[in-house]
């Protein structure tokens, strides 16, 4: 849950400045057969199908009958995301024996507001292509795993930083969430109590401020992701990039494409309500309030 695709503009959005620097569920038991002959359902069809596919296995005959109710309102649900986010596919996905609120728990993990950071100046707009692509110039790296852990947040830093790293450097460095999951646990400068805690979500902009006192970022091979939070391991020997400063950019989208034009990818924060019943296309929906912003992932093109 870490997306590498261009997204529709959602959020406040974070630039990043750099100079160049040194499961799912439980599957541990069997899920218990159904010994009646009674025909299948259609929903349980479909059910089946997807305890296939993924290779779900529940630990009882309730939790697979709990779970099959979940999978049926979630059916439901995709059917309204696609009235009202036509432009995109929704149906079946990993996520669709979750509840919304155990969906929002273990895959995501924004808690944002408006933050009071420096505001980047405000950037000449004409010119700038119909659409663009990070991607394809290489400032990109590979779509990462989030897993059930609500680092979302250090997903979008670490995303930021490589691709302003790519932008100083010329080189394309696959950075360490890791490393932010287990030792960063800064808070911010006004609500004291929200804090980055690993795995239980909270903010880029704390982690930003973390990069700036602590060094910088290792690599991902140095610090692997495990998906879990543990015991700090950061070497400040081994950092690969050093952040120097950071600013917001304000919510306008022709501001937002310039900067991301000239600047780099940027971590944006958006409203997941929809994602967890999407399977692809462009996802525009119809209604996705602002203030329900939850997600933390990188915005790296825009247009076609």
């Amino acid at each position: 849950m870490a997306p590498r695709t261009p997204l529709t503009f959602a959020a406040a959005l974070l630039l990043m400045i750099l100079s160049g620097g040194a499961s799912d569920l439980p599957e541990d038991s069997q899920i218990l057969q159904v010994t009646d002959h009674r025909p299948l359902g259609a929903t349980e069809l479909r059910f089946r199908a997807f305890l296939q596919k993924y290779n779900r296995e529940y630990r009882s005959r309730e939790e697979y009958a709990h779970r099959m109710g979940i999978f049926a309102r979630n059916l439901a649900r995709a059917a309204e995301h696609q009235v009202l986010d036509p432009t995109a596919v929704h149906g079946v996905t990993p996520f669709s024996d979750l509840t919304e609120a155990e969906f929002e728990e273990a895959f995501t993990g924004l808690v944002t507001r408006r933050p009071e950071f420096p505001t980047a100046a405000v950037m000449e707009v004409d010119g700038l292509p119909s659409s663009f692509d990070w991607r394809e110039k290489g400032a990109v790296t590979n779509v990462k795993i989030q897993g059930v852990c609500g680092s979302c947040w250090a997903f979008s830093t670490t995303g930021a930083v490589e691709g302003a790293n790519f932008l100083a450097t010329g080189k394309l460095i696959d950075l360490s969430e890791q490393q932010l999951i287990d030792c960063d646990h800064t808070c911010d400068a006004v609500k004291k109590e929200e804090c980055n805690n690993g795995c239980r979500g909270r903010l880029m902009t704390n982690a930003y401020n973390y990069l700036l006192r602590s060094g910088g970022l290792m690599e991902e091979k140095s610090y692997p992701y495990t998906g879990r939070q543990g015991e700090c391991k950061f070497d400040e020997g081994k950092i690969a990039v050093r952040v120097t400063n950071f600013t917001v950019i304000p919510l306008d989208e022709q501001q937002m494409m310039a900067n991301l034009v000239r600047h780099g990818p940027l971590a944006v924060g958006l409203n997941a309500a929809f994602m967890q019943t999407y399977m692809k296309g462009l996802s525009c929906p119809l209604i996705c309030p602002r203030k329900w912003i939850n997600h933390g992932v990188l915005l790296v093109g825009y247009g076609a």
